[in-house]
């Protein structure tokens, strides 16, 4: 199959490219959101770099839509309206903002594009509408058990947490902070400091690091600490989990299910999730034991194989659906 997507989300690609298909990836000299390309990462070589240009030569099986303006952007690069001239499912990464949980996802009042999301919470959160929906759970490259946990600190992975805010729960931080050195990764960190009033003795912004760097520094902390409020699944807790490090983690949204409380510790009491910090900090035999469990709680729950598996049905009902639509409209009445 020769699936249409953008390079939208380096994480979740990073996964999807890895099936049996052949991958068209938009490029443009310029980069940016819609000719990232391959971004140089190391994919396997069925991902193509193509120009938008040539992507109506290339004639595309299917399309995994990610935004909404690529709606109108398939249609004039290809002249094919997706749903309708080519088979299309909507991948929806984000929880519902605005009005909740009666937000109306965009997508809601038509039924000839699924909505496909990447986790339970996010489908029941959001008001799908007449829309199909699917959910397809995050699947990881497992980067193996790095977990050394040799430095006693926390590590937290969070993209622009000063301008997010209480959305990735930046306000706890000075809480943890109090139970261990936290480091912190992630794009747009380095105001972080200033914003919270922590001193280099409680925080230290490590940056946005490549993915096979990031892994190696996160396993050597003793500890992972998830404070999101309001996101959808971070990968990084996931990463975290293949890692072999302990979680500990705010129990909202879908770290909810994805995180048992034996992987580290899990709850809406911060006292709680403090307490767990200081033990696991304290007790780096415990930090492991407990990091042995989320390891292996997360290669059964969202390895890779299961992933790809799953997108496999998911487009190929969407193709076949499109097939058996188009052979109708040409029946005469």
């Amino acid at each position: 199959m020769r699936i249409l997507l953008w390079h939208v989300h380096g994480g979740w690609t990073d996964a999807f490219v890895r099936g049996a298909h052949e991958y068209l990836l938009p490029t443009t000299p310029e980069g940016g959101p819609w000719g990232l390309g391959r971004a140089g990462r190391d994919w396997p070589a069925s991902v193509r770099e193509v120009p938008p240009a040539q992507l109506r030569e290339e004639n595309p099986d299917v399309v995994v839509l990610q935004r909404l303006e690529e709606l109108e952007e398939v249609e004039r690069l290809l002249g094919r309206r997706p749903g309708r001239d080519i088979p299309a499912v909507f991948l929806e990464h984000n929880t519902p903002k605005g009005d909740i949980p009666t937000t109306l996802h965009p997508l809601a009042g038509q039924s000839e594009i699924p909505i496909v999301h990447v986790t339970h919470f996010n489908r029941l959160f959001w008001d799908n509408g007449m829309a199909p929906t699917a959910v397809v759970e995050h699947g990881i490259v497992d980067p193996g058990p790095l977990y050394t946990g040799e430095l006693p600190h926390a590590a937290v992975v969070v993209n622009e947490p000063v301008r997010r805010g209480r959305v990735t729960g930046t306000d706890l931080l000075p809480l943890f902070s109090r139970e261990a050195h936290l480091d912190v990764f992630g794009m747009g960190t380095a105001e972080l400091p200033n914003a919270l009033g922590l001193g280099a003795e409680q925080l230290t912004v490590c940056g946005d690091l490549p993915t096979p760097k990031l892994h190696a520094e996160l396993a050597r902390r003793r500890v992972y600490v998830h404070p999101l409020r309001w996101t959808s699944l971070g990968l990084a807790l996931l990463e975290s989990m293949h890692l072999g490090m302990p979680v500990v983690a705010l129990a909202t949204t879908e770290a909810a299910r994805a995180v048992p409380p034996e992987a580290g510790a899990i709850s809406t009491n911060t006292d709680e999730l403090r307490a767990a910090v200081r033990l696991l900090i304290d007790d780096p035999a415990e930090a492991q034991s407990r990091g042995q469990v989320a390891r292996q709680v997360a290669l059964e729950r969202y390895g890779l194989q299961a992933f790809l598996e799953a997108w496999d049905e998911v487009l190929g009902d969407t193709t076949e659906r499109s097939r058996v639509l188009a052979v109708s409209e040409r029946r005469p009445q």
